[in-house]
């Protein structure tokens, strides 16, 4: 086969028999194909589409096609995101019917039919790609645990393999702690109750950290449970793991286990809500002291409403491990209110739920728990020498950062209390600017034969990265493995992507600029 034709006279050959080819009948446009096919080395089906569509024509076809999810939508569904709590779009779109109804019924939303329609038949991939710009990015703790090396052997150990509880009432227990930056002293701990069959969560606020705080909490946490409490599975601390504990669940006949030392997958779904729920209400400050121990039990009065009435979770049906990849299987999204209600509860505990739902206003409660947190920030301390007096935080103690928060902006007309002053609560950010990624990290494997790439690539764009590759790996035995056949890949997409932008700029000036190149060869 002879020396192909250069890229600008396959341009200039394309150009003359399209208008043609398009003219003319169904045997001489086969004729018409062969001779095109036949110079320009094109592949048959490739060179049909160039024949009947200009380049560059599709794509703005696509462009200018109407979007279906408009503005009014996007701005629909982040109203509605930002009332649920900012959850995942898989929690949250299953949930959405309920809850857009919820907040229809007390006058924080209206939406058009279109808008309501488009909103309800919205995927969990759609609304993640709307809500893009809207997400932030999280933080860590730090672990205050301290085992509790006595009576181990009494207490069964439970893994996280060995939960199969499909009826309420079996819980596991963790504590957060809210030292700050340093853990020695005095400070307040959360202790974190959630239930393995419907989710439903109860958190408590500690002011020590104490065998006898833990225990009334648990025995607290009992009374507003919609269930019994069956049985209590914690980790090795030694705030758990004692004798007074112990003694409690005997004469209650709870079911008392713990968790592995070390392995904090045990308690998979408490560990999951101390940081979905705590510490992105709380943050990870320092309180201590009566006044920040009441301002937090309050907080966790109106959190249990809401995020057990109105937070959807999804629990793992099956995982299966197939050749090296995990695949898990979920199922439908749903609050802990509605598990309860499908699980073996009484007909009357139901009832009393059901009451209680009527009567919960999403919106009113976010905004609550909003005021909330800007009476318990007052209270947080961030250096180790910060002192709080009469309950105000000095100018030394004041938060150059505000801690992490679900609560970042207040909804449109939801009611806000001025008892305290409103706080500007972002999530932590880096101040540094974030630019493109464009330098390299580590040496370019093509860099020497780079240059012959790009050459075959400019005369022939219709041959693919795959196959350039294989030639090369023929070409230079044992230089480039397997694994670099994806890096190879983008790098001649990137170069097809710089020849399509230079046609669109100009028709003449990109093609003459390659003509050295190709006589060069």
């Amino acid at each position: 086969m002879g020396q192909k034709m250069s890229l600008s006279s396959r341009r200039e050959l394309l150009d003359r028999l399209r208008p043609r080819y398009k003219t003319s009948s169904w045997k001489e446009k086969r004729g018409i194909l062969d001779e095109f096919v036949s110079a320009s080395g094109y592949h048959r089906k490739y060179a049909v589409t160039v024949l009947n569509h200009e380049i560059g024509k599709a794509a703005d076809k696509r462009k200018t096609l109407p979007r279906i999810y408009d503005e009014a939508v996007r701005l629909a569904l982040i109203t509605v995101w930002k009332a649920a709590n900012r959850i995942c779009s898989k929690r949250l779109i299953p949930f959405l019917p309920e809850f857009i109804g919820a907040l229809e019924r007390f006058g924080h939303l209206s939406l058009t039919p279109e808008v309501r329609e488009r909103l309800l038949t919205m995927s969990p991939a759609t609304a993640d790609r709307l809500l893009y710009q809207e997400r932030h990015p999280e933080g860590r703790s730090v672990s205050t645990t301290r085992q509790g090396k006595l009576l181990k052997h009494k207490i069964t150990v439970r893994t996280f393999s060995d939960w199969h509880e499909v009826a309420p009432g079996f819980m596991e227990a963790d504590l957060v702690a809210h030292c700050g930056d340093r853990a020695e002293g005095a400070f307040l701990n959360t202790l974190v109750l959630t239930d393995i069959a419907t989710g439903w969560t109860e958190c408590l606020a500690l002011l020590r950290k104490s065998e006898t705080d833990v225990r009334g909490a648990i025995h607290a946490a009992r009374q507003s449970l919609p269930f019994a409490l069956l049985g209590l599975d914690t980790d090795n601390g030694g705030e758990f793991i004692n004798y007074e504990l112990l003694r409690y669940c005997e004469d209650e006949n709870i079911t008392f286990t713990r968790s592995r030392a070390y392995r904090k997958n045990d308690q998979a779904h408490v560990e999951e809500k101390n940081g979905s729920v705590v510490r992105r209400l709380v943050g990870y400050d320092r309180f201590e002291g009566m006044d920040a121990w009441r301002a937090l039990t309050a907080l966790y009065a109106v959190l249990r409403l809401y995020i057990n009435f109105f937070q959807p979770c999804m629990k793992l049906l099956s995982k299966e491990r197939r050749e090296g990849r995990i695949t898990k299987r979920y199922d439908r999204a749903q609050t802990p209110y509605q598990r309860v209600l499908n699980s073996s509860l009484g007909d009357e505990q139901k009832d009393r739920l059901r009451a209680s739902y009527q009567g919960l206003d999403p919106v009113v409660l976010l905004s609550e728990l909003e005021r909330l947190q800007d009476q318990l920030w007052a209270y947080a301390q961030r250096k180790p020498c910060s002192t709080i007096s009469s309950g105000v935080p000095s100018e030394s103690i004041k938060q150059d950062i505000p801690p992490k928060s679900i609560l970042t902006t207040p909804l449109a007309n939801a009611p806000i209390s001025t008892s305290v002053p409103a706080t500007s609560r972002t999530y932590r950010r880096s101040s540094k600017p974030r630019v493109p990624h464009t330098w390299r990290t580590r040496k370019d494997p093509f860099v020497e034969v780079w240059g012959q790439i790009q050459l075959q690539v400019d005369i022939n764009p219709s041959r693919t990265a795959k196959k350039l590759f294989k030639e090369l790996q023929q070409r230079y035995p044992g230089k480039f493995p397997d694994g670099q056949l994806r890096t190879f890949q983008r790098r001649v997409k990137e170069r097809r992507r710089e020849l399509m932008m230079y046609s669109s700029q100009s028709t003449e000036a990109p093609w003459t600029n390659l003509m050295p190149q190709v006589h060069s060869r």
